[in-house]
């Protein structure tokens, strides 16, 4: 009996040992090793890597503008797709880190506001790039990449206002109940 036991904690182990494998090679696939690096070197500090992965997507959004007049590109409809693609993985991150930050009770606040700030720009680029792209040939290439992106950005805004509401009124009431003890 101990014997399988041990097997399926070996079993286990791997699993989790894949999974992060898959997500560190997802992740480096989106990310440049200039990007990765500016990430590690911001591990520890919410402020300084939110704002990066704002950089980022904002990055990947000005790339996806660029590519759609670029005489270059020979497929605008697979080149919209994968600079969707590439700003819904950021994204993604972005929001992961905002939940992992807040998961830690980290103070969020400051990094939050310009998170939020960054969700109505994204918004508005993608609503105006929805817009503009009504009716395009192969629309069906990258609407879904398009649709997804968008709901992820509507979504996160919301939880974004909504941590930011919340880890205010946490501060409000740390801050009475220390003015209450000083006064003590």
């Amino acid at each position: 009996m101990s014997i399988s036991r041990w097997t399926l904690f070996n079993l286990f182990c791997c699993c989790l040992l894949a999974g992060a494998c898959w997500a560190q090679h997802h992740h480096d696939d989106v990310l440049n090793p200039d990007e990765i690096d500016q990430i590690r070197d911001a591990a520890q500090t919410p402020d300084d890597r939110l704002k990066l992965y704002i950089q980022f997507a904002r990055a990947r959004l000005d790339a996806l503008d660029k590519s759609r007049t670029d005489p270059a590109v020979k497929d605008h409809a697979q080149e919209i797709h994968d600079r969707l693609s590439d700003f819904a993985d950021i994204y993604d991150e972005l929001d992961e880190n905002v939940d992992t930050y807040a998961d830690r009770k980290d103070d969020l606040r400051k990094p939050l506001k310009a998170v939020i700030d960054a969700d109505t720009e994204f918004q508005t680029l993608l609503r105006a790039l929805q817009s503009s792209l009504t009716g395009a040939q192969n629309q069906e290439v990258y609407q879904f990449f398009l649709t997804t992106a968008l709901n992820a950005v509507d979504d996160g805004a919301r939880d974004h206002r909504q941590l930011l509401a919340e880890q205010e009124e946490a501060a409000k009431h740390r801050k009475k109940r220390e003015k209450g003890v000083d006064e003590q």
